[in-house]
């Protein structure tokens, strides 16, 4: 019988705070389960990647008590940031760690020192953290995200349906949205920012106060969070996704957007361009721009909302592309290889 102990933060089933990371977890733990596996989650409470001290000596305890030999699953956001709790097991547990977002600094780096193997979500990442921390390349795989099979968006003729999947903080970049759509004012467009509100509600009311000050008032639609049905439902609802982010190390939603036909707009930061990639006549289902560039952005979306040839095209190739996207079942199979490999 395989068994693995999987370690999360605390917070991934919670319906207000959706990410990628959590859903990849979640995912990951059923599919895992289903290939024979006997999984033990930890859901670890605390404010990861800031844990306190009850948090730390959660996980302490937890490790402490795993017997000799068994393989660890850890979600980086809880083991990046504690080296030395992983340290003392180092020797005697077989840790694996899922890095989704690297911090890229001496902690993290002292981390994945003491892990057996290190999986990414993406081969920018796996790129990255070998070149920043000189780790062995057999240490380190690619499990990319798999999507889920849905129906292909139909849109509308105009395409004037923007949507943006993201929580809404700093990074995901929806201030160079808004101020990119202020330059497209006159032209017909509603763009819907799906995503937690919660997490910076100082940058939340900058972007409101933004919002008004542009007059987008009423174009601009912040509908918070979205899962399961709900969510399924913004994705058919749109004719384009947008992601202004300043920085992704995958961009899952570009893929569940791909996996519906839905043509992605974003920027050429990280894994995202692995992400968008090609289909198989080799068009991109979708455009790049530079990061923090809203006058590239604008421009891209002026010629989407503009040239129906391009709309036309670029939907072609997102369907495509929508029949070449892996599967979970296939990324529960990568990791469970890893994990296999651990154990030997």
């Amino acid at each position: 019988m395989s068994v693995v102990h999987v370690v999360l933060p605390g917070d991934i089933d919670d319906p207000a705070t959706p990410s990628g990371g959590n859903h990849y977890d979640r995912r990951i733990c059923t599919g895992l389960v289903r290939l024979g596996w006997t999984v033990h989650e930890h859901g670890v409470p605390g404010d990861w990647p800031h844990p306190d001290g009850p948090a730390r000596a959660g996980l302490a305890g937890l490790l402490a008590d795993l017997p000799d030999g068994t393989p660890v699953l850890l979600d980086g956001l809880v083991a990046s940031v504690v080296p030395e709790l992983l340290t003392p097991h180092a020797g005697r547990l077989r840790l694996v760690v899922l890095v989704h977002m690297p911090l890229e600094n001496e902690i993290e780096a002292a981390a994945l020192t003491c892990a057996a193997a290190v999986i990414t979500t993406s081969g920018w990442t796996r790129d990255r953290l070998r070149q920043r921390y000189r780790l062995a390349p057999d240490r380190v795989h690619v499990a990319a995200p798999g999507v889920e099979p849905a129906p292909v968006c139909t849109g509308t003729a105009a395409g004037s349906r923007l949507l943006c999947v993201a929580a809404v903080v700093p990074h995901k970049g929806h201030d160079v949205l808004v101020d990119a759509l202020a330059e497209l004012v006159g032209r017909p467009w509603t763009l819907d920012c799906v995503g937690a509100l919660t997490r910076d509600p100082q940058y939340v009311a900058g972007l409101r106060r933004q919002v008004t000050d542009r007059g987008l008032t009423g174009r601009v639609r912040w509908v918070g969070p979205r899962v399961g049905a709900d969510l399924a439902t913004a994705y058919a609802d749109a004719d384009l996704l947008v992601l202004a982010s300043r920085g992704e190390t995958y961009g899952m939603v570009v893929t569940e957007a791909l996996a519906r036909g839905l043509p992605v707009l974003a920027t050429t930061v990280g894994g995202v361009s692995e992400a968008l990639g090609r289909a198989p006549d080799g068009d991109r289902p979708g455009l790049l721009v530079g990061p923090d560039d809203p006058a590239a952005l604008a421009d891209a979306l002026r010629h989407w909302l503009a040239d129906p040839a391009l709309r036309h095209r670029l939907r072609r190739a997102a369907r495509a592309r929508r029949a070449t996207l892996a599967d979970w079942p296939a990324t529960s199979t990568l990791i469970a290889h890893v994990l296999d490999g651990v154990r030997e």
